[in-house]
């Protein structure tokens, strides 16, 4: 699998990470990006940081990150953009999905 096309990060959104790492103590952690049943649409994304992967995930390295995906999310995710936007009407992740079917205003749940 193409892991470069799994998952996207903008330049803005790696930056906000590896900052929430080092304000967490995690340096060293990886980026552990999936989806869990959920949420106004049905599906919500997950990031959280982990330590070590489990034994069937997929990990690649972005922009000095190491992320991590479990198989189960990949066909939900493939080809997803996350960015993050700190403006004075909006701050947060944002998620670019052309799995997406649809999505609430939330900006974090999808179906």
């Amino acid at each position: 699998m193409e892991t470069k096309l799994l998952v996207t990060l903008t330049d803005a959104a790696a930056a906000k990470v590896k900052a929430m790492m080092v304000q967490e103590g995690k340096e060293g952690y990886a980026l552990r990006f999936g989806v869990v049943t959920g949420g106004c649409a049905g599906l919500s994304y997950e990031l959280k940081f982990q330590k070590n992967p489990y034994d069937n995930d997929i990990v690649f390295e972005q922009k000095g990150l190491k992320v991590i995906v479990n198989q189960e999310s990949v066909e939900f995710i493939k080809g997803i953009e996350i960015d993050y936007v700190d403006t004075l009407r909006e701050s947060g992740f944002k998620y670019r999905n052309p799995n997406a079917k649809s999505s609430c205003g939330c900006g974090t749940s999808f179906s």
